[in-house]
């Protein structure tokens, strides 16, 4: 069976879109995870594995995955939640849901919140901040001791969700890179394979950036460390754009420094970012009106926004979107794309829509719709394994 496949978390479990080799006919199978909180899924091309993190204050955070494309999944618990405490103390309970009293591995954190794989090795990143490591496929895992360690650690302000790790960023052609995005610490990167960590949030042109009261806008110096989604380009280059609390920015140095690329789009809030899986100069995001207006499209009316020049200018796509009386949320890890040509992209929303485009955004098809709230969506293409 070949063709898309959409990884969809929610917060009453895991979802797959599953679509034909045209990219049609979808249709929604789940839930999955055991009903957990999913906030983000992943896959690996070769293989077809599929992952789902997770968790909460009840659960415990943990690592979900599937070997047969979502007919059985298998639960690598990583932290004790409320649960376990209940269910230590209630036979009934502990019985009632299947508890087995095995130990975890990890204590301080609640929920895992991004995935990411590189070079064989499986990432997670948690709330609050911390970054985990796999090389079995996710049956055991380690923490990068050194981002913890980190110099500014102590410094570290939380975001509205909380302190969390969100976005796991790799090279294709070099294991040894990794960017990383913590709300509210900002992008850090290793080029050692994660022995130590730059901290990399500096204005390309700092003197030139107009002065906000907003907390998040950028100021001495800074971007603004509240980074709400970032990706690579592809290419030899390290061209990196992130989608900030204030603004879209670029970066054509591996994030050593940033260019304010806003100007053209309707508000400076938003949350996901998307690149063109080969032009590094085509991108999408999906402004909303910002964080104290309601966080809905401008004006109540949807339009993911493209620019083919890498952030220059941008242009409005709104061909299949709902124009009026639109009020739903985008959420930063819930717009994803596929790598075939012309390219897909595909978003989900906290109203429990997916959309879908399969012309780079010329035009949209509601795919799917009355899912729980959408936390994360990803693209797996199952011709490729």
């Amino acid at each position: 069976m070949t063709g898309i496949t959409l990884m969809v978390g929610t917060t009453k479990g895991a979802f797959l879109l599953e679509g034909g080799e045209d990219r049609s006919g979808w249709a929604v199978r789940g839930p999955f995870c055991g009903g957990w909180p999913i906030n983000h899924m992943a896959a690996d091309p070769g293989t077809g594995r599929i992952w789902a993190g997770g968790g909460g204050d009840w659960f415990g955070a943990g690592v979900w995955h599937s070997d047969d494309h979502g007919d059985s999944w298998t639960l690598t618990k990583l932290t004790r939640g409320q649960m376990d405490d209940w269910a230590e103390k209630d036979a009934d309970f502990a019985a009632m849901i299947g508890w087995t009293g095995a130990p975890a591995p990890f204590e301080g954190f609640s929920q895992v919140w991004s995935l990411g794989l590189s070079h064989g090795t499986l990432y997670a990143g948690t709330k609050p901040a911390r970054l985990l490591s796999s090389r079995d496929g996710g049956a055991s895992w380690q923490e990068v001791s050194s981002l913890a360690g980190h110099p500014s650690a102590d410094s570290w302000t939380p975001g509205a969700a909380g302190l969390v790790l969100h976005t796991i960023v790799s090279d294709p052609a070099d294991p040894a890179k990794l960017w990383l995005a913590i709300s509210a610490a900002g992008v850090f990167a290793t080029e050692d394979g994660g022995a130590t960590w730059e901290r990399r949030n500096r204005l390309a042109n700092a003197a030139a950036c107009a002065h906000h009261d907003h907390p998040a806008a950028p100021r001495d110096g800074e971007t603004g460390h509240c980074v709400h989604n970032m990706m690579r380009a592809a290419g030899a280059e390290d061209i990196l754009y992130q989608q900030n609390h204030h603004g879209v920015w670029r970066s054509a140095d591996g994030g050593r420094s940033w260019e304010d690329i806003t100007t053209g789009l309707p508000s400076t809030f938003g949350f996901p970012i998307r690149v063109h899986p080969r032009n590094p100069q085509t991108l999408w995001t999906l402004p909303l009106n910002g964080d104290m207006a309601g966080r809905f499209p401008p004006g109540a009316s949807a339009a993911v926004w493209r620019s083919r020049d890498g952030g220059q200018s941008w242009q409005a796509q709104r061909d299949g979107l709902p124009q009026q009386a639109c009020f739903f949320t985008v959420l930063r890890q819930a717009m994803a794309g596929d790598a075939r040509d012309p390219a897909g992209i595909y978003f989900g929303t906290n109203s429990g829509s997916v959309f879908a485009s399969t012309d780079e955004g010329d035009s949209w098809q509601e795919i799917a719709r009355h899912l729980p709230t959408i936390l994360s969506v990803e693209a797996l293409d199952r011709q490729r394994f």
